[in-house]
């Protein structure tokens, strides 16, 4: 299903739930309560702005006594998405965020990804994926960093560990790329982007990946993930501690500056690599 589609789909999913709210006689504030998010996630779930979660549909289907129809709604459109079910849910927010902080301990982040980085990945995770398959994700990828063309917003900030700099993923020549990738945009002004140094030793989180996401007119989230997992969070108090240990994060980390010369000298390192083999 192509994109513009399955947003039309989420469009009537919207407006279904609208529809049936109202036949039920509920404010989306005593819808709210009873599948226990607030009026305000209803109202953006019926204008296709935020997609409910597995449990929340299921909870909607029993509110409103809809048999079923909402869970079903949901399962067809997160199936036919290019991404993993438990991701799905936060790429849907990037476009409406006005700043995106995240934190990858042995990677580079999705958004900063080249072609070749992300293919590499994709393949290594899998490895009984196809090559077609592997290439729409990849492609799916790529098109997630359009929201990076506008000069502005959001702000995207990234902290990786030292660790995302030196293990080598693909070659050297992927590698050089990559991390050209990551300082075009750092001198663009496009991306902050910090890095935790070995020399740190232990710090927040160790590894575990960490995003925040706030928006203009609805509440921050946070979003972790693991093995086959994610975890979008909306609640306040686990989203400021969130906060919390991302400001750890940023504390532990070398500053842009400082940074940005470590990354282009990883870099040539690289291409150093390249030249003697």
């Amino acid at each position: 299903m192509a994109k513009a589609e399955r947003q039309r789909s989420w469009q009537h999913f919207g407006e279904e739930l609208k529809l049936r709210r109202e036949r039920a006689g509920l404010t989306q504030e005593a819808l709210g309560l009873l599948v226990f998010v607030s009026g305000g996630y209803i109202g953006q779930f019926e204008q296709a702005i935020r997609k409910p979660q597995l449990d929340v549909a299921q909870r909607i289907d029993v509110a409103l006594q809809t048999d079923g129809f909402f869970e079903r709604t949901w399962r067809k459109l997160i199936g036919d998405s290019e991404y993993e079910q438990y991701f799905t849910g936060t790429v849907d927010l990037e476009p409406h965020a006005t700043s995106i902080s995240e934190f990858e301990g042995s990677l580079i982040p999705g958004l900063l990804q080249t072609a070749d980085y992300a293919r590499v990945l994709m393949t290594s995770a899998t490895p009984e994926r196809s090559d077609e398959q592997a290439e729409k994700m990849v492609c799916a990828r790529l098109e997630r960093q359009k929201i990076l063309a506008d000069p502005e917003l959001p702000l995207y900030w990234s902290i990786v560990h030292e660790t995302a700099l030196r293990i080598t993923v693909g070659s050297p020549a992927v590698m050089a790329e990559q991390l050209d990738r990551v300082t075009c945009l750092m001198r663009s002004r496009r991306a902050i982007v910090q890095v935790i140094p070995f020399s740190e030793g232990v710090y927040a989180t160790m590894g575990v990946p960490l995003r925040l996401m706030e928006f203009e007119d609805a509440p921050p989230v946070a979003y972790t993930e693991g093995l086959y997992t994610g975890n979008l969070i909306d609640d306040p108090a686990v989203v400021r501690r969130a906060q919390r240990t991302y400001d750890l994060l940023r504390a532990a980390a070398l500053s842009p500056s400082a940074s940005l010369q470590l990354i282009a000298s990883v870099a040539e390192d690289y291409r150093t690599c390249i030249s003697t083999a």
